[in-house]
């Protein structure tokens, strides 16, 4: 009778005790088969945002929802933009209420990218509306790209 030697004995916290005597205590719940009954919770959520080109300048769309107009903050340098909003939410407690779960986000959020040509600062527009910051940001005049012939 032939014996099957591939046959392993289940150990459910096999992933999580390992022989090491400094064994990591804060990954206990890293563990592949319960990543599912704890889903890792997102450090903050991104500014999302479409950014198009024409021959004059760059067009951003970006959104940023539940942020006053006044707590975005744009900063042009060059070919770099960053984009920096504060969300505050106001905490309203009525009485006999018991907060059971708050996930809404309250902090600062930022993006920053890099655009191939150099930005006219002065020329550049923000409209903020309906959660939706739109940007125009012309190339600098005299920026453009000079093609050498290779001899």
């Amino acid at each position: 009778m032939a014996t099957s030697t591939n046959l392993r004995t289940y150990e459910p916290f096999a992933d999580v005790f390992r022989t090491s005597p400094f064994f990591d205590i804060t990954n206990v719940f890293d563990v592949p088969r319960m990543r599912r009954a704890f889903p890792p919770m997102p450090a903050a959520p991104e500014i999302r945002m479409d950014v198009t080109e024409d021959a004059d300048a760059y067009h951003v769309k970006a959104e940023i929802p539940g942020v006053r107009k006044e707590d975005i903050h744009i900063l042009v340098e060059g070919n770099t933009v960053s984009i920096t909003a504060e969300v505050a939410r106001k905490k309203e407690a009525k009485e006999g209420e018991t907060m059971l779960c708050t996930e809404l986000y309250e902090g600062k959020v930022s993006r920053t990218f890099t655009v191939l040509a150099d930005l006219d600062d002065t020329k550049a527009e923000a409209k903020y509306e309906n959660g939706m910051l739109m940007l125009t940001l012309p190339k600098k005049v005299g920026t453009k790209a000079k093609a050498l012939p290779v001899m």
